[in-house]
């Protein structure tokens, strides 16, 4: 049985790749990286389907490297330890070329993985390459990313997607073998979203409903019917997932109840994890519904236990019941921001001290130094409040929370106005 179109044309050189031009064109950052063969450590981030993985493997191989390489879904710590040692070993019989370590899915790295790496990168053990969808100034150490240069990754454009078709017919063993012509492309282009493994896997679906000898005419209709009978291409485990998801979510956040089921709707047909769904669901709640309707949390919470409880299909039901609600919900992510700018902050000030009042004095000598002196107990005073400055020195009148326009944190606005006059002015 002949292996998948997508994995059938996978290029392995420069030569055969097809989009990012920006990055591997004549005269361009990576490919001169490459041709060089001085390689130092990046960081992929782009799209499912534009070809992250395939670059990965095409550098080390044009560099004559060892690779070696980790899933961030199913590698640990460990894992990570026991491949830099390989990695070192392998150096000492390669002249001292640093291998090429490529991680797929980087963002999903715990800290402590993503610090068990840094030594290596750092002294050169390994050249990193990672790969990730997501942005990687939120999901990368900072320690880390410093060391890496960050390559954009685009969608590719519709001569992109033309290119890889052309090839696919004109290269590709099987197909050369079929009688396919091309008529229209508007719809196999459009369903593919600038996603090339989604191509592919189109005219794979496509190739496999015909009897060998059928002349296969490739235009709208033939794609869309295809696309609609097989609900295969949904692929919980890859590039289509990520789209339908994306699609839910953004439909949750723009209040649209009707669009959000379509798309739960199209997850449950498709296969979908119902807990992975329950999850997104409190993770809506949380950064998008947030303090304009703090239930929102509760009964996404709710509905995650229930799922788990109850199994499909009557899972479908609170799973439904959670979404209408959600994107039913006034907005507000004031929680989100507010976290985001605190995180940014503390990792600015490390070294800030904690006012003396503020620490705790457990011995005679903390006592004796200052300790809790001078700090005010809330509740000994009118209202349970007492105005007292609890940032570290220099940081005073620092505001990371600011309550959103809606009904709940208007409430908030002016509670802390009456508190705060200094921070929140009406």
């Amino acid at each position: 049985m002949a292996a998948p179109l997508p994995e059938r044309m996978r290029p392995h050189s420069l030569d055969g790749y097809v989009g990012q031009r920006h990055l591997v064109g004549q005269g361009c950052v990576l490919r001169n990286m490459i041709e060089s063969g001085n390689l130092t450590s990046f960081i992929l981030w782009g799209p499912p389907g534009v070809g992250k993985t395939t670059l990965a493997n095409i550098v080390a191989k044009s560099a004559g490297r060892d690779f070696f390489t980790l899933s961030a879904v199913s590698a640990g710590v460990k894992e990570v330890r026991e491949v830099i040692e390989k990695a070192k070993s392998q150096g000492l019989f390669s002249r001292g070329i640093a291998p090429v370590l490529f991680i797929d899915e980087i963002h999903r790295f715990s800290k402590s993985q993503q610090d068990a790496l840094l030594g290596a990168v750092e002294d050169g053990t390994v050249v990193l390459i990672g790969a990730t969808t997501e942005n990687p100034s939120f999901e990368v150490i900072t320690p880390l990313l410093s060391r890496c240069q960050v390559f954009v990754l685009k969608s590719l454009d519709k001569e992109d997607l033309n290119e890889l078709l052309i090839r696919a017919l004109s290269e590709d063993s099987v197909l050369k073998s079929m009688k396919i012509r091309v008529e229209e492309t508007e719809a196999l282009f459009r369903y593919s979203s600038g996603d090339a493994r989604k191509l592919l896997n189109i005219i794979d679906i496509i190739v496999s409903a015909h009897k060998s000898g059928d002349e296969i005419v490739l235009n709208n209709a033939l794609v869309t019917a295809s696309l609609q009978e097989n609900m295969a291409i949904y692929d919980k485990g890859g590039e289509m997932h990520y789209d339908i998801i994306s699609a839910f979510i953004k439909s949750v956040r723009g209040s649209d109840p009707n669009a959000a089921l379509y798309y739960l709707a199209r997850m449950l047909k498709g296969g979908e994890d119902p807990l992975f769904i329950a999850r997104r669901l409190c993770i809506l709640a949380a950064e998008d519904v947030g303090l304009a309707n703090p239930n929102a949390l509760l009964l996404a919470n709710a509905c995650f236990q229930t799922v788990h409880s109850i199994g499909m299909p009557e899972a479908r039901i609170p799973l439904a019941e959670t979404t209408v609600y959600l994107a039913s919900s006034p907005k507000s992510n004031s929680a989100y921001l507010a976290i985001n700018k605190a995180l940014e902050l503390a990792g600015q000030t490390q070294t800030a001290s904690v006012p003396l009042y503020l620490r705790n004095a457990p011995t005679k000598l903390m006592e004796e130094l200052g300790y809790a002196d001078g700090y005010k107990y809330a509740h000994d005073y009118p209202g349970h409040f007492a105005d007292l400055e609890f940032m570290p020195e220099g940081l005073s009148g620092t505001r990371l929370y600011d309550p959103a326009d809606n009904k709940k944190e208007a409430e908030l606005s002016a509670r802390l106005s009456a508190l705060w006059p200094k921070y929140y002015p009406k």
